[in-house]
């Protein structure tokens, strides 16, 4: 099992997070399994930029993002140089250091109110 750290997110993960997932799931059910409500608009498609996460550590051990994913990214908030789209993203073997962007880009966000 890999262990996942995710980094306090004010809305999300107050005070941060430690678990452990299988190799080969998303990070972005890792994140969900594990009652992390990370957005994903399009139920996990790579087809939007909800679920966008910078990989502080582990980025490496990551398989490349394909060029979907990578146009998708051009698009996210806060872009970095180890971010993903945490649907796409599947853990490995190494150790991963997760940050969730403290805002998003979502045109249609539902359950919320102005």
């Amino acid at each position: 099992m890999t262990q996942i750290i995710v980094l306090p997110h004010v809305e999300l993960c107050p005070k941060g997070a430690l678990f452990e997932a299988e190799a080969g799931t998303s990070i972005c059910d890792a994140l969900l399994a594990h009652n992390i409500e990370i957005e994903h608009a399009c139920e996990k498609s790579c087809a939007c930029t909800t679920c966008h996460v910078i990989v502080r550590e582990g980025f490496n051990s990551l398989a490349e993002a394909t060029d979907q994913e990578e146009d998708l990214l051009d698009k996210a908030w806060g872009l970095e140089a180890n971010s993903r789209l945490s649907c796409q993203a599947l853990v490995g073997k190494q150790d991963l250091v997760v940050e969730i962007p403290k805002y998003t880009i979502n045109m249609a966000k539902e359950g919320h109110s102005k």
